[in-house]
């Protein structure tokens, strides 16, 4: 796991009642990367530090998560994260960028594309849980809720975790492994290791019983975002589409209603974090094309 030479520039900023945590690296073109659940920015920070050599490449913790603040933690919704998307562009210079969202971070992205289309280059959700547009929709619905009822219960949030992650047919054990590879890297990268981060447990209640809901229940506005003209490109991992899982149906519906490009990105759901040198290649020649047609 190579490391990389990267000088960060680190800041926050504050916006509807909370601070939010960022990063940026390099120079260029922009490029915002969205987290997945969890929000921690520093599961980018591998594939961030690759593309920095010619990007400028801007990571931040969301609401509610790692180092940035949960004044507010029951109000979530997709467009207030958007909102803070673009708030964190503003901080750091930018006022448009390419959008890179994976996972709960893809729903925030394409929101991003339906209600800030100014700040959009163009648009790659990786992934996105979006299971109201699947025929058995019903029966996506009735088990994030079941997770979300079981936070709520006597069992509590980490049993809800562990059932989320056992049913949303991914591969759990390579999961698990892409995260503490990230995570090695990011604790040795990491610039300031005492900066305070709110506790595995709060992070786990964030996201079962606020955001598991509104990310799941989610549903583009696809007109808007066709209206909007914003050049998307929805992402899917190879594994996903090697075992045809309902987020590989999903993204292969979505990008035949927004008459788009689906893209092939190696590994699983969380690949940008055990194999960023093939992820970041994938990425950055989708990049170069965005450019051509941006120029």
């Amino acid at each position: 796991m190579p490391a990389y030479k990267t000088n960060v520039q680190i800041d926050y900023v504050t916006t509807e009642g909370d601070t939010l945590y960022f990063e940026v690296r390099g120079q260029g073109d922009p490029l915002l990367m969205i987290s997945p659940g969890g929000g921690d920015g520093d599961h980018f920070m591998q594939l961030a530090d690759i593309l920095s050599d010619e990007f400028k490449v801007i990571t931040y913790d969301r609401r509610a998560n790692a180092r940035s603040t949960r004044n507010y933690p029951q109000n979530f919704e997709i467009s207030q994260q958007s909102s803070d998307a673009v708030a964190i562009l503003r901080a750091a210079g930018e006022r448009s960028a390419y959008i890179l969202g994976n996972s709960s971070g893809a729903n925030i992205a394409l929101d991003m594309a339906k209600t800030q289309p100014y700040a959009c280059r163009a648009v790659i959700p990786h992934e996105p849980p979006i299971p109201g547009v699947l025929p058995e929709s019903k029966k996506w619905k009735r088990f994030f809720a079941s997770v979300y009822k079981t936070g709520c219960g006597i069992s509590g949030p980490n049993l809800a975790a562990l059932r989320f992650i056992m049913g949303i047919n991914e591969p759990v054990k390579k999961l698990g492994k892409a995260h503490k590879q990230a995570n090695k890297y990011a604790k040795g990268q990491r610039i300031k290791p005492d900066q305070p981060r709110i506790s595995n447990t709060d992070a786990v209640n964030v996201l079962i019983k606020n955001e598991l809901l509104p990310v799941t229940n989610y549903l583009p506005d696809i007109n808007k975002i066709m209206e909007n003209g914003v050049s998307m490109f929805i992402g899917v991992g190879s594994w996903a589409f090697g075992k045809k899982t309902w987020l590989a149906r999903t993204a292969m519906i979505l990008a035949d209603r927004l008459d788009c490009e689906i893209v092939t990105f190696p590994g699983h759901h969380g690949s940008f974090m055990d194999m960023p040198e093939k992820w970041s290649s994938v990425l950055r020649d989708l990049l170069h094309r965005a450019q051509k047609e941006n120029s």
